[in-house]
């Protein structure tokens, strides 16, 4: 559940899955700036920070009417560690205290139109197009909740634990007293009573349990109205004036409902992600960049797991995740090899293909007109294996093209591997 974390070479697991729920569905994320999290929870009545945003007209009319005793300014990108960044320009840190309002836009202007470089962040960074300006709060407490799709329970479920504001796989892995994992019901949701009880169990006292119980409960309603698949509130905090507080949040979303949340996928965000990606996607295809000097073509999002892993098998690694689906057809064949041989880290494409619903002789089709496009700056590999793979492999041998036919699949790989080196 440590959705802020999302290193390059996991960057296939939009949702870090942890020990305790291990088979929490892996979804494309919908990326989200963290202001716009905020605007969803206070929609639905949960209690956030009173916020503002300024973006690159460094507007002070945003500041107007927001008085705070101390103000959180933070760079708004989609990458963790911000607080431990620096810029491009030299000036330390995406987020800042301050107490004097004024002070407040020369911080933005030394983050806006320059790029944050963090850990989770590319070499030379993200450029920061906004800031969100927040009422800082004295936190007593740090706690974490969250609700997940989890299959084991047909459903969902809510992960909670008094030890928040830091990683929940630490905390799984070095005190498990301190985390609780329920199903929630389907026909019932969260009650009053298991409110109450998850509210206890984070340590909140009194009063501030009654409004820990409440702002669970429109959570949950959050999590319903808008498709969630996941909804990471980390921290929940207990404020020194009685308060119960998400201060920060992680929303994942079924894709599946984009045709009911228009609105909310509208602001999805892809600023930040790499324009192969975005190609992609607009193909109905499936591809994430990783480390390696392999690209992969495959059919199938378990077969391309298979060949990831025979890959690093024989020695070599994977410079992506690639799944062209089971309609797809020689258009996506050949911008599918546009974007593998348009990744400067790739030295070999390997194109496993088992025909079940694709026909082998269309992803062929699509090879050679990507081919006859563009000659092949790499070695290229291909496995045809299933429906008409026979003509698919005779078409492909008759094309004239530098390609290696190679019908075994450890050797297609171990070829790949060699050839890359």
């Amino acid at each position: 559940m440590a959705a802020l974390k999302k290193p390059k070479n996991l960057k296939l697991l939009t949702v870090l899955v942890p020990r305790f729920c291990p088979q929490v569905s892996v979804r494309r994320n919908l990326n989200l700036q963290e202001f716009h999290s905020k605007d969803l929870l206070k929609k639905y009545q949960v209690s956030v920070q009173d916020f503002r945003v300024i973006d690159s007209k460094l507007d002070t009319k945003a500041l107007a009417d927001f008085k705070a005793d101390e103000y959180v300014v933070k760079a708004q990108i989609l990458a963790g560690g911000r607080g431990k960044g620096h810029f491009d320009n030299g000036f330390k840190g995406g987020v800042h205290l301050t107490k004097n309002r004024d002070e407040v836009i020369k911080l933005a202007k030394n983050m806006i139109g320059h790029k944050l470089i963090t850990k989770q962040t590319p070499k030379d960074g993200i450029m920061v197009e906004k800031v969100m300006v927040a009422e800082s709060v004295n936190i007593v407490r740090e706690t974490y909740f969250s609700i997940v799709m989890e299959r084991s329970f047909n459903g969902a479920a809510i992960v909670a634990s008094p030890a928040g504001g830091m990683d929940i796989e630490a905390v799984a892995e070095k005190t498990p007293h301190l985390l609780k994992t329920v199903p929630v019901d389907i026909y019932e949701g969260v009650t009053d009573k298991l409110a109450n009880e998850i509210a206890e169990f984070l340590e909140f006292k009194g009063a501030l349990k009654g409004k820990c119980a409440e702002e669970i409960k429109k959570l949950w309603q959050l999590f319903l109205k808008v498709d969630a698949t996941q909804l990471e509130i980390n921290p929940l905090v207990e404020t020194d004036d009685g308060r119960v507080i998400s201060v920060d949040a992680k929303i994942n979303f079924d894709d599946n409902a984009n045709f009911r949340q228009q609105e909310i996928f509208a602001l999805d965000d892809l600023s930040e992600s790499d324009p192969r990606e975005r190609e992609a996607a607009a193909l109905n295809i499936v591809y994430i960049d990783m480390d390696g000097s392999i690209g992969c073509m495959v059919n199938g999002a378990g077969l391309a797991m298979a060949t990831m892993d025979i890959i690093t098998l024989n020695g070599g690694k994977a410079a992506n995740f690639l799944d062209l689906g089971g309609g797809v057809g020689p258009k996506q064949v050949s911008a599918a090899m546009r974007i593998l041989e348009s990744d400067p880290k790739v030295k070999t494409i390997f194109i496993n293909v088992f025909g079940g619903i694709v026909d082998c002789a269309t992803i062929a089709q699509g090879i050679i007109t990507a081919c006859k496009e563009r000659l092949p700056k790499h070695p290229i590999i291909i496995r045809l294996e299933g429906t008409n793979s026979n003509q698919a492999r005779k078409v492909l041998q008759e094309s004239g093209l530098p390609l290696q036919i190679i019908k075994d699949v450890d050797e297609a790989a171990k070829t790949a591997v060699k050839l890359a080196q």
